[in-house]
């Protein structure tokens, strides 16, 4: 594998990470797969499941909603599983420059989120070192549910209706136009309404109401977008989905911002972008209940017995890489060049 920014490739999971876990524990009900958000632990008669993930703040977009939207991004990898996240362990590393008045902050914000979700933190580090925003530490959400409360990482089923709520794109577009608005090279507004879509990047609430249905499979579409997401969603489950490109909405901000930075918005991370399979008969009740959130939620598509994922027709395959890292980097390089 060359080297590149971002998740390995699923050849280097395979070749190197699989088959190499540590001990085997039949507790282990679900454990690493590619492209898979949570591992699940059989203890007793009810199951942990357990997401481990980066912590990943920027600043730039104010450092109580940084703090925010760094907890969400955690905690959604394990509401994916139906069950809600209720136990956080993390892990701070901070910049040496970070003041006191700074850290405390980011704290308040994180604990208060906690709070508000039910989510207790059981252990964690704090410190500074040599390092730089955005990436400070990394921490590992837990839920305790019952064996039939599972939504399994693979669980599509040929005959389920997939459903996508909110946009393409959203994360990626709201996070560049709040951190580089001024690079940007939008109609007036584009870039206010783009910012705005960052509050909804979490799937925490969206997953749970959705779970209220009979769903098999969720997933956060992340690194990679909609379009990694739904080729691991049909890998992991070994089926075929189907999606028209018609049924799936892209804001016209959303659209805006990718298309002045040369960015696919399917290709990109859109945190907050819940993907879900349901059998037909209960489609109808995922969506009101999203409804009842005041989600945006699509019908996009279809799950059939085969492999891989086709738009239009059309087979695509996971981008590997996403194509928002080289950008984001770039950005950083210009607004540092421009600073005075």
């Amino acid at each position: 594998m060359t080297s590149q920014i971002g998740k390995i490739d699923a050849e280097f999971f395979a070749q190197h990470l699989s088959p190499n876990l540590g001990a085997d524990d039949d507790a282990v009900t679900v454990g690493p797969q590619y492209g898979v958000d949570f591992g699940v632990l059989s203890i007793g008669g009810q199951r942990l499941v357990v997401s481990a993930d980066p912590v990943s703040v920027n600043p730039g977009v104010g450092i109580k909603r940084a703090g925010r939207l760094a907890l969400h991004s955690v905690l959604s990898d394990v509401a994916v599983s139906g069950v809600p996240p209720s136990f956080l362990s993390i892990t701070l590393v901070l910049p040496a420059s970070a003041r006191d008045d700074t850290i405390a902050a980011l704290w308040d914000a994180m604990a208060t989120e906690c709070e508000r979700l039910g989510v207790s933190v059981v252990t964690g580090h704090t410190a500074r070192q040599d390092v730089s925003f955005p990436w400070i530490g990394g921490a590992t959400a837990m839920g305790v549910g019952d064996p039939d409360e599972i939504v399994r990482p693979d669980g599509a089923t040929a005959g389920d209706t997939v459903l996508m709520t909110h946009s393409p794109g959203a994360e990626v577009a709201g996070l560049f136009a709040a951190l580089f608005g001024d690079h940007l090279d939008v109609a007036d507004g584009t870039v206010e309404r783009a910012d705005a879509r960052l509050e909804d990047t979490t799937v925490v609430g969206d997953a749970c109401a959705a779970a209220s249905a009979p769903v098999t499979a969720m997933h956060d579409a992340t690194e990679c977008g909609i379009q990694g997401a739904l080729v691991e969603l049909a890998t992991a489950a070994g089926v075929s989905i189907s999606v028209s490109s018609d049924a799936v909405p892209v804001p016209e901000d959303v659209s805006a911002v990718c298309a002045d930075l040369g960015l696919d918005p399917w290709q990109v991370s859109s945190r907050g972008t819940l993907l879900v399979t349901v059998p037909e008969a209960h489609a109808d009740a995922a969506m009101a209940a999203l409804d009842a959130r005041n989600t945006p939620v699509a019908a996009i598509g279809t799950v059939s017995e085969g492999s891989g994922v086709t738009v239009d027709g059309t087979q695509v395959v996971h981008p590997g890489s996403d194509p928002a890292w080289t950008v984001f980097s770039a950005l950083q390089r210009d607004a540092a060049a421009r600073s005075p």
